[in-house]
């Protein structure tokens, strides 16, 4: 059967839009339940999938992961333009590559099976990479395909309903799979959307006769047309505002990343409901819900009233939003940072706030994206505008790398264990590392011990020091509450460490305190740094039984694995019903801790709103239709 090449000359909407919606709705589903738990899967998770002989990976490093993925997953669009646009079309492009998609699910659905877990993830998300950054131009672009001049009016409300149904699959997932993983784990948590990618390219073959399938230019046609004149003055417009995206997009991604760590330290029960701390993203696509009918409606029409509403002007607005957000995170970061436990109704304030600047931002940065783009370069336009998402994620991703301390302890470990024969690094065995002045047999060794199915036990010099250090700070916490004490109720009082350094109490959060010193080097913020990392571990009160009791086991999957790998599981001191876990660290903090990293971006996103002004004041738009 032929198959039609222009799009259909109506006023109405195109019969293909309703199954590439229905395909983008699967599709979104399957992509952000595996978003929604992978920064805290690698914290809390992948050291356990092949037993319990790792060490859990650092926040820092998650978040360098994720924003790594992230990047790269939009790094890809440009590969999956130049297929589509040069040699296979729209619609063959995506057919192809969202079986690759469906591979890199199964991969994440089979860690712990064979091999290393480690190995499955990195190919699982490599996969994704391919497969779902190569079909987002094609998809949005396809979109835009199906209109001609006597529908082109319909285009923004179709744009609308496309992000729409982005949020609609998403918004299932990001309550759907964190649930899944706390109590069923990882096989699940990952397949379940394996599935709905399966579903998705079905339901795009299925809709294959309902599409315009715009030819691709071919190479000649492409080249010429990105070395003309026209082409050319549409990307040297569309570039620097592609970086003012960026921006937006590095800072609006830590929703999934930086936020979700954040929810985890504050008071989860909000609105009679317990939330998991990966759950609170579900905020935002169903916020989105909401939105879209909100400002077609009712927010831009009355905008309209007192100037002209702009897609340049909506951006703008939709910038300075953002730094709202994050002035309000840091906020509410800075009230975690003395001990306390704010409500997580703050975090949703705002992710209101973030949700109506991506309304802003993104959906209209879509649509202009599309519409400034030149005939023949469509995929290839809206491939750079996915560039933006990268660019902004790397920029993530590097900050998190840079502001890594990285653990002298841990580096001298990896050293003596590669020197030694492989029989004996399986084996049980105890490491003896030399310390700052690269000596054994001195006072500031560190003592390394490998147990099999266990985390590497970290003995640091001069720890007995610290350890009565932690027993000062803990017999000051007692009671139900157990609140710690005030960073400045403890200053100078904790003693020094064996090379004359104060140790210092500093509070992570409100279950979280760390003792720490400058170490053998005497400077501070170094690999050297010496000290304890303690954890409360209080009493959980009964939980009353409720009717999703049915729908899932008895106890956490963590809880199970636990017990399986032969982890011991935590109890609580039978006098105060408190119990204390001290772990020994070198080295492993951050340069940027706290309030302080997220400050850093509000500032960063405030000094890009404002360049923006005059930015768009001077941009000139053409628009571009098929």
């Amino acid at each position: 059967m032929s198959r039609r090449t222009t799009a259909i000359d109506t006023e109405h909407m195109p019969p293909g839009i309703p199954w590439i919606i229905g395909n983008e709705a699967a599709e979104r589903f399957s992509f952000y339940g595996m978003r929604t738990i992978l920064g805290f899967f690698m914290v809390k998770y992948l050291y356990l999938m092949d037993g319990a002989g790792g060490t859990p990976m650092a926040e820092a490093e998650a978040v360098e992961h994720f924003h790594a993925f992230a990047a790269w997953v939009y790094f890809t669009p440009l590969l999956g333009a130049l297929l589509s646009d040069i040699f296979l079309g729209k619609y063959r492009t995506i057919l192809l590559l969202s079986l690759v998609y469906c591979g890199g699910h199964a991969a994440l659905a089979l860690m712990g099976t064979h091999g290393h877990s480690s190995n499955w993830l990195f190919a699982g998300l490599l996969l994704i990479c391919i497969g779902s950054g190569g079909i987002k131009p094609c998809v949005s672009s396809n979109v835009g395909d199906q209109f001609g001049p006597s529908n082109q009016h319909l285009l923004t409300r179709v744009y609308n309903w496309f992000y729409f149904s982005i949020n609609f699959g998403s918004v299932f997932s990001t309550l759907l799979t964190p649930w899944l993983l706390e109590w069923y784990g990882p096989h699940w948590a990952f397949g379940v959307p394996g599935v709905l990618m399966a579903i998705a390219t079905l339901l795009f073959w299925m809709g294959r006769h309902k599409f315009a399938h715009i030819p691709p230019a071919g190479r000649k046609k492409f080249f010429a047309e990105l070395g003309s004149r026209e082409g050319m003055v549409a990307l040297a417009k569309l570039i620097p505002l592609f970086g003012f995206f960026a921006v937006f997009w590095s800072l609006y991604d830590q929703t999934s990343s930086s936020w979700v760590f954040q929810a985890g330290q504050m008071n989860c029960r909000f609105l009679g409901i317990t939330w998991l701390a990966s759950q609170i993203q579900a905020i935002n696509p169903i916020l989105i819900l909401v939105f879209i009918p909100l400002f077609t409606f009712v927010i831009y029409p009355f905008m309209k009233r007192f100037f002209q509403v702009t897609p340049l002007r909506k951006i703008g607005i939709g910038l300075f939003l953002v730094t709202l957000s994050y002035a309000l995170t840091a906020l509410v970061q800075s009230w975690i940072d003395r001990g306390l436990a704010p409500s997580i109704g703050w975090q949703l304030l705002c992710f209101v706030i973030v949700t109506a600047a991506e309304i802003m931002v993104s959906i209209v940065g879509l649509e202009f994206a599309y519409t400034q783009a030149p005939k023949n370069m469509k995929s290839m336009i809206m491939s750079i505008f996915l560039l933006s998402v990268w660019a902004g994620n790397m920029f993530t991703s590097t900050t998190a790398s840079f502001i890594q301390i990285p653990s002298a302890a841990t580096q001298q470990a990896v050293l003596a264990n590669a020197a030694l024969p492989a029989a004996s690094r399986e084996a049980p065995h105890t490491l003896v590392l030399p310390g700052y002045d690269g000596q054994t047999s001195t006072a500031d060794d560190f003592v390394m011990e490998y147990k099999k199915d266990a985390s590497p036990g970290l003995t640091i010099p001069g720890q007995p020091v610290f350890e009565a250090a932690a027993a000062q700070v803990e017999a000051l916490i007692a009671g139900p509450d157990a609140k710690l004490p005030p960073e400045s109720a403890l200053s100078g009082r904790l003693g020094i460490d064996p090379w004359g350094n104060p140790i210092r109490y500093e509070i992570l959060d409100s279950k979280h305190f760390r003792l720490i010193s400058n170490g053998p080097d005497s400077t501070p913020g170094t690999q050297w740094d010496l000290g304890l990392s303690v954890e409360l571990e209080l009493p959980e009160p009964a939980a009353q039984p409720s009717w999703a009791d049915r729908f899932h086991p008895k106890e956490p999957w963590l809880t199970r694995r636990a017990r399986q790998v032969g982890m011991p599981l935590p109890s609580a001191a039978p006098a105060t019903g408190i119990a204390f876990s001290r772990q020994p660290f070198c080295g492993g903090q951050t340069k940027l801790h706290g309030a302080a990293y997220f400050r850093f971006f509000m500032w960063l996103m405030l000094a890009t709103s404002i360049i923006f002004v005059p930015f768009a004041m001077l941009y000139r738009p053409k628009t571009y239709l098929q």
